[in-house]
């Protein structure tokens, strides 16, 4: 896992663009699903350019800005983005429903918690994963192109590519 960075949430800046994206992720979670054409604009509202993308409702994240999305990207309900650090996402990649990437985590120092300070660091998926349903990949995690991540797992280390991995803590099962 990468050095996490401090952060401070509760800073006005941040607190506003939480509030304005969360407004976004409520009208995204409202259109239809089939009205993918309405849906487009507001992607783009919130992650910057997107050439392709289908995002099951309901779809949640803190920022958007952050999250940068590759070609073909898809992600089943119940999926959650806490996107303080940066979240890419390569090209052609699958979230099963409910999977939550979090690029934040709180110190163990309870002091610090106390003071509101946050960890954070970037996610990375490569190119063709799969990532299976109700999985969490947690701050500072790479995960390497066509690798398989099994339902239910909890990635707190990079996996390489090509491989499946599974699990809690998610660890390599067999190579592709």
């Amino acid at each position: 896992m990468m050095a996490l960075q401090h952060f401070q949430p509760f800073d006005p800046e941040y607190f506003a663009l939480r509030k304005r994206v969360k407004q976004l992720c409520s009208q995204i979670n409202s259109i239809p699903v089939h009205l993918l054409k309405q849906r487009m604009p507001l992607y783009q509202q919130l992650f910057g350019a997107v050439s392709s993308a289908f995002i099951e409702p309901d779809f949640f994240c803190d920022y958007g800005r952050n999250i940068f999305l590759g070609a073909d990207f898809f992600a089943n309900h119940h999926c959650v983005m806490l996107d303080a650090a940066e979240i890419r996402i390569g090209d052609r990649v699958l979230l099963g429903p409910a999977v939550h990437l979090y690029t934040t985590t709180h110190p163990l120092d309870a002091r610090q918690r106390a003071a509101g300070v946050q960890m954070i660091a970037p996610i990375t998926l490569g190119d063709d994963c799969w990532i299976g349903g109700n999985t969490v990949v947690m701050p500072g995690v790479t995960i390497g192109a066509r690798a398989v991540i099994g339902a239910g797992s909890v990635v707190t280390h990079d996996i390489a590519a090509d491989v499946v991995a599974a699990g809690n803590p998610c660890r390599v099962i067999r190579h592709l």
